[in-house]
């Protein structure tokens, strides 16, 4: 989608009182340390640096702003679970999303990237028990599908569906492969949907 190549660094904050005001709107994309957020991120735009991707995990951290255009943004928050991470700064980074997430009004949805190989872990359990109370939509990538076999990701597939349907009535959730470029196309029309891309851009 031509929205997310026009992607470009806007901002970065690591407090709430930073957080830009500009009246337009957000989508956020959040995930469990080393689960693929960043190459998820460069894939949809089309651009192999616009996220740090990194061996180490829990390198992001602050709030990354992305512009896209017409006071639409990408927004990449801190990776969560990692337990290198000193527990001062994991507090930090806990309070920082637990806020964003529960109290910003330009967030119209939120992309949770799950490792299709260890979906739904007691942290992306949390993280979508955290945003449930906003009513707002949720959409899953399982990513790395291109390490599961086909049966496998069907069969994945299938029970994150069943999970999120059960508990995250605001959940929808899809395969998604960086090294493959799969599942872009259905990533952006949720996505592009949720800024309302089609009546402004017509991407």
């Amino acid at each position: 989608m031509a929205l997310f190549r026009q992607a470009k660094f806007f901002t970065t904050v690591n407090h709430l009182r930073d957080l830009p005001l500009h009246g337009g709107k957000e989508v956020a994309f959040v995930g469990r340390s080393n689960a693929g957020k960043s190459s998820a991120i460069n894939t949809l735009a089309d651009h192999t640096r616009l996220a740090y991707v990194s061996k180490t995990p829990g390198r992001t951290q602050h709030i990354n702003f992305f512009e896209l255009g017409n006071n639409r943004f990408l927004v990449d928050l801190p990776g969560y679970g990692y337990a290198k991470v000193p527990p001062d700064i994991q507090a930090h980074w806990e309070q920082l999303l637990g806020r964003y997430l529960q109290t910003r009004e330009y967030l119209c949805g939120l992309v949770v990237i799950m490792d299709s190989r260890h979906p739904l872990t007691p942290r992306d359990l949390g993280m979508l028990d955290w945003f449930a109370p906003t009513g707002k939509p949720v959409h899953v990538l399982l990513t790395k599908s291109d390490k599961l076999s086909r049966q496998e990701s069907t069969l994945t597939l299938r029970r994150v569906k069943s999970e999120l349907a059960a508990h995250y009535p605001n959940c929808t959730v899809q395969l998604f492969s960086s090294l493959k470029k799969q599942g872009v196309d259905e990533a952006d029309a949720v996505i592009g949907e949720w800024l309302g891309v089609g009546a402004v851009t017509g991407a």
